[in-house]
């Protein structure tokens, strides 16, 4: 495939903007800067931030065995998962592809840029039905969505469906990996050298604990990611944002071990939940949270909130009715949250 005949004809004709951090680049030498009109008095962040975010690039290229110029970084997964749209999609003409249920974003995202989202539904075990989703795809489908461990099932699609979808759409497939550090299967990023058209996308806000910081990461070949970097807002990422998530990253091996004790807690309480009364089904995840099929969705979530605790009631969602999400928490969190469940199996 040729990434050139999927770019917005306007996109290929723009020129972007260069910021006076983008014409100087080195950042190590001490020099007295001139160029970019701020003011001139120490305080930490009186400087513009890199607009490439060079440092953290280049922890993230360590870690993940990938080269620096297949990164994309934005503020927070919803901005890099906009430009793409903003690259791909002509408003009006062009339309993509999600799986509900799923991330809520992706449909608004369409919406905001005029682009028609052909829904095509889970089948009932939460597995992509290639079938139809092949059937909608025409000329003008750009994007598929596939967000892998999923959300709000938490299941993992199969290495067949994602296979299958990548060899046979001419478009480009987006796999959101937001949860995939909880999960034991691995991630395609290594896979991006042997499919052009593959992108992933994932985020410092689960498993590194920096929701905070609104960090958001593409993974594609350098062909898409020029694309992006040419119409991406010139200071996306900010000087905080940067530094914290250097210092977090530096810390893997302490992610790690949240991670595991994560795993841990959400072993443990998928075990606890059934011994619930009015749980019906958990659904198997390998996110960092359960989706729970209740007796009355609406009712438990209301009788949770008056005890001060706050679960996602996902009912309004196809294939969800009666469903809750439950983030896993602290083990004195979800042993407040089996107390509270407990006693309310006779209200």
């Amino acid at each position: 495939m040729n990434i050139e005949n999927l770019i917005r004809k306007n996109i290929k004709q723009m020129k972007s903007y260069s910021s006076a951090r983008d014409e100087f680049e080195d950042f190590e030498k001490e020099m007295i800067f001139l160029d970019a009109n701020e003011n001139p008095f120490e305080n930490g962040v009186n400087r513009y931030p890199d607009p490439q975010q060079k440092s953290v690039k280049s922890i993230l290229s360590k870690i993940n065995n990938i080269t620096e110029d297949q990164i994309l970084l934005g503020n927070g997964s919803d901005e890099v998962l906009d430009l793409l749209f903003r690259a791909f999609c002509e408003p009006r003409q062009d339309n993509v592809i999600t799986l509900p249920p799923t991330y809520g974003m992706y449909d608004v995202l369409a919406n905001l840029n005029a682009i028609e989202n052909r829904e095509v539904i889970l089948t009932k075990d939460f597995q992509p039905d290639l079938v139809q989703i092949l059937e909608a795809v025409d000329q003008k489908t750009k994007i598929i969505f596939l967000c892998s461990p999923n959300n709000p099932t938490g299941n993992s699609f199969s290495d067949e469906s994602i296979v299958t979808l990548l060899q046979k759409f001419k478009g480009l497939i987006v796999i959101d990996e937001a949860y995939i550090d909880f999960s034991d299967k691995e991630s395609w990023l290594q896979e991006l050298n042997d499919y052009p058209n593959l992108i992933i996308t994932q985020t410092l806000s689960k498993a590194y604990g920096m929701a905070g910081i609104r960090l958001g990461i593409l993974y594609a070949s350098k062909e898409i990611t020029s694309i992006l970097n040419k119409i991406k807002p010139p200071y996306n990422v900010n000087v905080l944002t940067q530094l914290k998530a250097i210092e977090r990253l530096k810390k893997n091996d302490s992610v790690k071990k949240e991670i595991s004790v994560l795993k841990g807690n959400k072993e443990l309480l998928f075990k606890q939940l059934l011994e619930v009364n009015f749980v019906v089904k958990i659904y198997e995840s390998d996110a960092n949270f359960i989706l729970v099929k209740v007796d009355d969705a609406s009712k438990r979530y209301k009788q949770l909130l008056e005890q001060g605790i706050v679960v996602r009631n996902r009912s309004n969602q196809t294939l969800c009715e009666n469903c809750l999400r439950i983030t896993i928490g602290t083990a004195d969190e979800n042993n407040k949250l089996l107390n509270t469940l407990k006693s309310l199996q006779n209200a």
